[in-house]
């Protein structure tokens, strides 16, 4: 097993998801800011 940066880390694991069919969604900017505006839930 060796380090490696966070950036390279997350693109294998994209990676090794999508060869298994797996996607994951990510937010856009106005998406993450929107879920972080929220302080309480319902």
């Amino acid at each position: 097993m060796h380090a490696v940066p966070g950036e390279i880390d997350k693109e294998v694991a994209k990676l090794k998801l999508s060869a298994s069919g797996i996607y994951i969604n990510e937010h856009t900017p106005k998406r993450s800011q929107h879920l972080s505006s929220w302080e309480e839930g319902t």
